[in-house]
């Protein structure tokens, strides 16, 4: 798992793409890109000596002054990692009292002014019990967080994390386990059974946090009859689990608030995969086989992991005798016979949650017309010969299909039309949608629609679905549509019904389109646009919010009153695109007045000036620019008046350096470093560097810990608390 990370990360290429027969052909891949190269790579977690070993046999020794990292809780694996000359074990310390302390009541209290003095001695004696370790004090202070500030409460939680007799309960595992048990006691039913379902994700999983509460509503795991309540409360139910710091969140969404992914961190997944088992809430297959509570007589929920699968005849037969109530089913990794020994467990008629995150693998889901309480069913990966069954329509429960890279052919795809409570709907480019798609009234969201492949008659149903909030389209024309510009019309008159209704839209394609006919006169709700891989759909704004502004191009943009999140895609250089922006396009403070992330890709001779007042709530900037056309904007750079974003956070470069010479390529690079540092906010920065077909040079920089609230990793035997797996770096 670990190499295979390495190799995505330094490869121009996927693991999954170049489909390495045996580990072998993997290890001397992955030489081969380093052999000649300096590189520094961080591994995170190491397990057994075996794993190094394994590992190390894919890293070249050489004299370009190559470094390595490596992280551990276990003291014989620090030691092995250390067997080269120039190797160095460091053993991570504990906090110290007073950074126990302020780690402990940042998670309490918005200032040490709010401390209540009375707390002070039962505070010091419960941080004593946690022994410096940063895990154990988040996760006590996430129990505490939701108990009152009490001196009584504060010393019936103490006694609660001493009340068992044990020889070792001073250890580091003892207090973890004590505190781990306080935090799951202290939850309520539903949102334990929310916890343990992280259990069917594998270990260090990146979690699309929407997708999670979604199958959390389809497992009916959250409580209510209303939909769009009780997601709702799906996503209230996974902000507290991140309050009680059960969850770490990874990536948080444009407005700063709503996490988009979350992450379990590998001591806190050991007690979830735990207390699944002893519940038998998942029954987890992989390579090691099933896991202990596979026996029992009734499965709930099978989770099949990573790509070498494992197992007795006699144990899958067991397996799948006692499939029938089997209430989800969640398959992850890249195997060709995977989805295939799957199909066999599609017999549970109770069934509501099917997710299939594979690649490369025959798909057989015929069983799956049986599901009539189906709720989520979704496939991803590169999947070939995967059709829907025959009779899909008979899932009329089913809210939530997904089969983005997968080939719908045939008379399944006609019987979509019948799901009348089928929510979110997103299939392959290359899919014809049929006719009656415009009676689905329960769509709210629809991507990715190709409209130069779809009959008129779909493209007039498509204005018929008022109630979408989430558009992806593909707006390109090929062989085979005789009138093209009628069709363009009927696409204009149709889009323009949607797009009072749209919150997010995201639009692919190249044809230079202008939405002539007229829009409501109200404002536009849009919260994210997304304007990808084109230079002319920055023209396709409908005449209301056109007439808005004198200008074309970004600074209609600007006028979209509601937007929070815009990503803006040019790299074609070889169409016109002076009516889009100027050779430096000034953004000034007459819009986006509530912009809070900026994307910005752009590989043409132009460059962004932010004026005075420009984009005042903007926290996230991300620019990715040819680094060849820095010396044509001498004066300034690329980017001048960075300092005029007054709420600027986050700051990422990623640099095209095709044709660009050495020193402009660093003077691009210093011209943004040189703004980040004298920005006022000191925004956190991450640089990368790159060539078209060629690995990716990642630089990262951050602001200062304190002021970033970014925690410095420690290295060694204990204590680690990091996210991720592998973290690689070359130049």
């Amino acid at each position: 798992m670990l190499l295979t990370d390495i190799y995505s990360q330094i490869s121009q290429f996927d693991v999954k793409q170049r489909n390495f027969d045996t580990t072998e052909q993997l290890i001397r891949a992955t030489r081969e890109i380093l052999t000649d190269k300096r590189y520094f790579i961080l591994l995170d977690d190491i397990w057994t000596i075996p794993d190094w070993k394994y590992i190390q046999s894919a890293l070249p020794r050489n004299d370009n002054g190559s470094r390595i990292i490596t992280t551990t809780r276990i003291k014989s694996v620090a030691k092995a990692c250390c067997s080269g000359i120039d190797a160095h074990m460091y053993e991570a310390k504990p906090l110290s009292d007073e950074d126990s302390r302020t780690l402990f009541l940042r998670g309490l209290f918005c200032s040490s002014e709010d401390f209540p003095q009375d707390l002070t001695e039962v505070s010091s004696d419960i941080l004593r019990k946690c022994g410096g370790l940063p895990l154990a004090i988040i996760s006590i202070a996430g129990v505490l967080a939701y108990r009152s500030k009490t001196k009584e409460v504060w010393v019936n939680t103490l006694e609660s994390m001493i009340s068992a007799a044990a020889d070792d309960k001073d250890s580091p595992v003892y207090i973890m386990k004590r505190i781990f048990l306080l935090s799951y006691f202290d939850l309520p039913h539903n949102l334990k059974e929310c916890l343990l379902y992280l259990s069917v994700f594998p270990e260090d999983y990146s979690i699309d946090c929407r997708r999670l509460v979604l199958i959390w509503v389809a497992e009916a795991l959250i409580p209510g009859q209303d939909r769009q309540s009780m997601e709702e409360l799906g996503r209230d139910y996974l902000n507290e689990l991140i309050n009680r710091s059960l969850v770490k969140p990874t990536k948080v969404g444009a407005d700063g608030a709503t996490v988009k992914e979350c992450r379990v961190h590998d001591v806190t997944f050991e007690f979830i995969i735990s207390k699944a088992k002893e519940h038998n809430f998942v029954t987890i297959w992989n390579r090691n086989g099933f896991s202990e509570n596979y026996p029992s007589n009734e499965i709930r929920r099978l989770s099949i992991q990573l790509g070498g699968i494992s197992g007795t005849a006699e144990e899958m037969a067991k397996t799948i005798k006692n499939a029938a109530h089997i209430r989800s089913i969640n398959i992850f990794g890249s195997n060709l016979m995977l989805v295939k020994h799957a199909s066999k467990f599609l017999s549970s008629q109770v069934l509501r949650v099917l997710n299939i995150d594979q690649d490369y693998a025959k798909c057989y889901l015929e069983p799956v017309k049986t599901f009539g309480q189906m709720k989520y069913l979704r496939i991803a990966g590169y999947l070939s010969g995967c059709k829907l069954p025959e009779n899909i329509e008979k899932l009329q429960h089913l809210e939530t299909l997904v089969v983005g890279r997968s080939h719908i052919i045939g008379k399944p795809l006609a019987s979509i039309i019948q799901l009348q409570k089928l929510v979110r709907l997103r299939v392959s480019c290359e899919v014809q949608l049929p006719n009656g798609i415009g009676g689905m009234q329960a769509l709210e969201q629809l991507s990715k629609i190709s409209l130069g492949i779809q009959s008129v008659k779909v493209i007039q149903e498509l204005g018929n679905l008022t109630n979408l909030k989430v558009l992806g389209i593909n707006w390109q024309y090929y062989n085979g549509v005789s009138d093209v510009e009628g069709h363009k019309k009927t696409c204009i008159l149709s889009l323009s019904k949607l797009f009072m209704g749209l919150r997010e839209l995201r639009v692919w394609g190249h044809e230079t389109f202008s939405f002539r006919t007229s829009c409501a006169h109200t404002s536009p709700p849009l919260q994210r646009l997304v304007l990808h891989d084109s230079l002319k759909p920055l023209s396709m704004v409908p005449r209301g919010i056109s007439s808005l502004v004198s200008k074309e191009g970004i600074d209609i943009l600007a006028c979209l009153p509601k937007l929070v999140s815009l990503t803006v895609l040019f790299i074609d250089k070889e169409r016109d695109s002076s009516r889009m922006l100027h050779p430096r396009h000034a953004i000034n403070s007459q819009g986006f007045r509530h912009l809070v992330k900026f994307n910005f890709t752009c590989w043409l001779e132009m460059a962004l000036e932010f004026m005075p007042g420009a984009m005042p709530k903007l926290q996230r900037l991300k620019l990715e620019l040819k680094a060849w056309c820095q010396f044509k904007y001498v004066d300034g750079g690329l980017v001048p008046g960075m300092q005029n974003l007054t709420g600027l956070r986050h700051l990422a470069l990623r640099m095209n350096c095709d044709a660009a010479t050495t020193d402009v390529v660093q003077a691009l690079e210093d011209n943004i470093r040189d703004a980040a540092d004298a920005h006022p906010n000191r925004p956190i920065l991450h640089v990368e560097k790159y060539k078209t077909g060629r690995p990716i040079v990642h630089i990262e920089k951050y602001k200062s810990m304190e002021r970033s609230g970014l925690q410095q990793a420690t290295y060694g035997t204990t204590n680690i608390v990091r996210y991720g797996r592998c973290h690689t770096c070359r130049w």
